[in-house]
């Protein structure tokens, strides 16, 4: 077969389309597996009548569930070593901040216990997470 004037002459066309079908699969994957990915530990969480406040970052959460397990984001931890656990993992971070999600069937004394840990790893702030009060946990 001849191209043009009759000279041989490769052709420098990029071919993207197996570029694009691949680019199309991924994107088809990690939609689909996308609301698969839940952080934490699934918590029963109290209500509240504050609004919410923004955040684009990924923070780091210590859960405790209605079996008085505590777990920093899906990692269980003992309460005795929480405080060392957490001084491990702040020591590379600039912000020392974490959030606390506690099951509202967990007494009050394993909460304030829990906070005295986490205060205790030298933690300058620490949020607590709820659900607005026209919400009901799932």
């Amino acid at each position: 077969m001849q191209l043009g004037s009759g000279n041989d002459q490769l052709m420098s066309d990029i071919n993207v389309t197996p570029f694009v079908d691949v680019m199309l699969v991924l994107l088809i994957i990690f939609m689909v597996t996308a609301p698969m990915m839940v952080q934490g530990v699934d918590v029963d969480l109290p209500t509240a009548t504050s609004e919410a406040l923004p955040s684009s970052e990924e923070n780091l959460i210590v859960s405790i569930d209605n079996d008085l397990k505590v777990y920093i984001n899906d990692l269980e931890v003992s309460v005795a070593f929480l405080s060392e656990k957490l001084d491990a993992v702040m020591e590379n971070l600039d912000k020392k901040e974490v959030y606390l999600k506690a099951d509202k069937k967990v007494p009050y004394g394993v909460v304030v216990n829990v906070m005295s840990q986490i205060k205790k790893a030298g933690i300058e702030s620490l949020g607590m997470i709820t659900l607005p009060d026209d919400q009901e946990a799932g």
